[in-house]
C-alpha cells in the first residue's frame, strides 16, 4: 500500500511541475522574446519606408541644386550601407552585427540632416511642392522610427530582465535557443544634424597683394 502511495505522490508532483513552474513565471521568456521580435519588425519597417523615401528625394533635391552633388552622393552611399546590412533573428542576440546595423541606420540619420539643410539656401526648392510632401513623409518617418525604438527597447528591457530572475534563469540555461537581445542607444550623430554652411567661400588672396574690395 506505501509503495502505491509513493508511486501516486510521484505521479502527483509531475503533473504539479508544469503548473508550478507557468506560476513561477518560466512562460514570460518566449512570450516576452515574441514580443520584442513583434516589435523589432515594427522597426526594420519603419527604416525600410524612410529608405524607400530617399531616391525620390534626392532626386528632387538635384533638381533644384544641383551644385550640392557631395551631400546628394552622401545620402546615397549611405542608404546604400545602411542597405547592404543583412539582418536576421540572430542580429538582435549579436552585439558586433547589432552595433553594425545600428550605426549604419545613424548615419544615414545623419546625413539626411544635412540634406534637409540645404532647403534653406534654395527658396524654390522650400516652395517645390513634390519637395514639402516628401519632406513631410520624412518628418513623420524619422518620428515613427523614433517610437519603434523605443517601444523595441522597451520590450527588449523587460525580456531581458527575465534572465536574472529565479527560477528563469535556470530554464533560459536550459533552453539555448533563448538569450538577452541588444538595445538600441542613443547616437550624438543620430540626435543633432551637424553645422553645415553653403555660404560662397572667399576667394584665395595671394600673398603681398591686396584684398579684393
Amino acid at each position: 500500500m506505501s509503495k502505491l502511495r509513493q508511486r501516486l505522490a510521484r505521479v502527483a508532483m509531475i503533473a504539479l511541475i508544469p503548473a508550478l513552474l507557468a506560476g513561477c513565471g518560466i512562460n514570460n521568456i518566449p512570450t516576452k522574446e515574441e514580443r520584442a521580435k513583434a516589435q523589432w519588425a515594427e522597426v526594420q519597417n519603419q527604416y525600410q519606408r524612410r529608405s524607400d523615401l530617399i531616391p525620390n528625394l534626392v532626386e528632387t533635391v538635384k533638381g533644384y541644386a544641383a551644385q550640392e552633388k557631395g551631400v546628394l552622393v552622401e545620402v546615397t552611399e549611405a542608404r546604400a550601407s545602411a542597405t547592404q546590412v543583412k539582418v536576421d533573428a540572430s542580429t538582435l542576440t549579436d552585439p558586433a552585427k547589432f552595433a553594425q546595423y545600428s550605426q549604419a541606420q545613424d548615419k544615414l540619420s545623419g546625413v539626411l540632416g544635412r540634406l534637409m539643410m540645404i532647403q534653406e539656401s534654395y527658396p524654390n526648392l522650400k516652395s517645390n511642392e513634390n519637395f514639402m510632401a516628401l519632406q513631410s513623409q520624412l518628418e513623420g518617418t524619422e518620428n515613427r522610427i523614433t517610437i519603434s525604438r523605443r517601444d523595441y527597447n522597451e520590450a527588449v528591457r523587460d525580456y531581458n530582465l527575465e534572465f536574472k530572475l529565479f527560477p528563469n534563469s535556470l530554464w533560459a540555461m536550459a533552453h539555448q535557443g533563448s538569450k538577452p537581445m541588444e538595445m538600441f542607444s542613443a547616437s550624438a550623430q543620430a540626435q543633432s544634424a551637424p553645422s553645415v554652411s553653403f555660404a560662397p567661400t572667399a576667394p584665395a588672396v595671394a600673398p603681398g597683394s591686396a584684398p579684393p574690395k
